[in-house]
């Protein structure tokens, strides 16, 4: 990496997302082309024995143009690295093979045998499953769920000396993409599932861990670093592919969030008695801080929830969404240009027992909407409409 690449990182971390974007020109393509190569080596040559040496001892590496092994680093994920890190503010990116191997890395870096994690009681499953029965049985690794918005109630699960993650605060920006910038906002590690919005096209299996160069270097380092021990490796053909559609992310993210805020708008209107959650509504208590909080212009995300109250209404709301007005899917991702729909308590948190879904605020009709923005507007309204007077 050159000097002027290094003074673009730095700069990126006083830019909006997508100023920082654009200000993060990726290398030219092997014979100047205007996109990158595509490196699809697994392992790289030395010029000598001795910067071979070197480079295993870390004091040569990429900056000077070393490369080890694919597992560890690769120019071409590193390239996709550093366009993931300017659009997060942070000072590098490491992308993975997925978000859970981001994520559980994060973990396994932060924390040693015995460590103590604080973490919000509305985790995405895959994470509470990790923290909940994997990290505890595997390496002794505990967790205390809290009410994050509750300051009394954090500082009383905090244990001085001792807790690992939220001593170091780890946000999961993975639903707000461009909205939010949690490193900006006093996070120390983001991660994400690549696989949701940064792609949006469901596709892709793929993570990305950002944070400042001391927590991701350690990471990577090639003698006790989780990335290079655990190989959650990105394929660098794959990232040349996300490398080109980072471009479109802004736009996409402001279709996402403005079609939701229709959508909630027109279902408040048509059934006052619906209970619809979504941040965009002034009712919500965390509008406020959302706002306040967000990147100028983007709304306040893709994703509402509406709640039928029981499985069943939440299965036959669903089924006629589907199958018989078309509006959209029942899957458990998001990010998609077509609207995905899934009864969290039964499928992404079914994990969780009882009172960790009541705690969490996931009763048993709750139905996600990953709001896509295909079709025109009206077209899907009157799909939504035809559907729910079914109901």
């Amino acid at each position: 990496m050159d000097r002027k690449t290094v003074n673009v990182e730095i700069e990126s971390k006083k830019e909006v997302p997508a100023e920082a974007l654009a200000a993060a020109r990726h290398e030219l393509g092997e014979h100047n082309g205007i996109n990158m190569s595509i490196e699809a080596s697994n392992t790289f040559t030395f010029k000598d024995s001795d910067a071979m040496n070197r480079a295993f001892l870390g004091e040569v590496g990429p900056k000077t143009g070393i490369y080890i092994y694919s597992r560890h680093l690769n120019p071409t994920i590193l390239n996709l690295g550093r366009q993931i890190a300017a659009m997060e503010g942070t000072e590098t990116a490491y992308c993975t093979a997925s978000g859970m191997s981001a994520i559980s890395s994060v973990f396994l870096q932060l924390c040693n045998t015995g460590g103590y994690v604080v973490a919000a009681k509305t985790l995405y499953g895959g994470s509470h499953a990790l923290l909940t029965h994997f990290l505890p049985q595997k390496c002794n690794i505990t967790t205390t769920f809290v009410d994050i918005v509750d300051l009394e109630e954090v500082d009383k699960a905090m244990i001085e000396g001792k807790t690992s993650v939220l001593g170091k605060v780890v946000v999961d920006n993975t639903f707000a993409p461009m909205i939010l910038s949690p490193a900006k906002l006093g996070a120390d590690v983001v991660v994400h599932s690549i696989s949701k919005y940064i792609s949006g096209e469901a596709d892709i299996i793929a993570g990305a861990v950002c944070g400042p160069a001391d927590i991701v270097d350690q990471m990577r380092d090639p003698h006790e670093g989780p990335f290079m021990l655990l190989g959650p490796t990105m394929n660098p053909k794959l990232a040349f592919e996300i490398s080109g559609r980072i471009p479109h992310l802004s736009m996409r993210m402001k279709k996402h969030c403005k079609r939701a805020m229709k959508y909630v708008t027109k279902m408040k209107e048509l059934d006052p008695n619906l209970d619809v959650l979504y941040p965009g509504l002034k009712e919500h208590p965390q509008h406020s801080l959302l706002k306040s909080m967000s990147n100028k212009d983007y709304g306040f995300g893709g994703v509402f929830c509406i709640d039928m109250k029981t499985e069943g209404r939440a299965y036959r709301l669903m089924d006629k969404l589907q199958n018989n007005s078309k509006f959209g899917f029942m899957g458990v991702s998001l990010g998609y240009y077509e609207t995905l729909m899934s009864c969290s308590s039964s499928s992404t948190n079914s994990m969780l027992d009882t009172k960790e879904k009541e705690r969490a605020g996931i009763s048993p009709g709750l139905v996600r909407f990953s709001v896509g923005y295909v079709g025109t507007f009206e077209q899907k309204w009157s799909q939504f409409t035809r559907a729910y007077s079914e109901m």
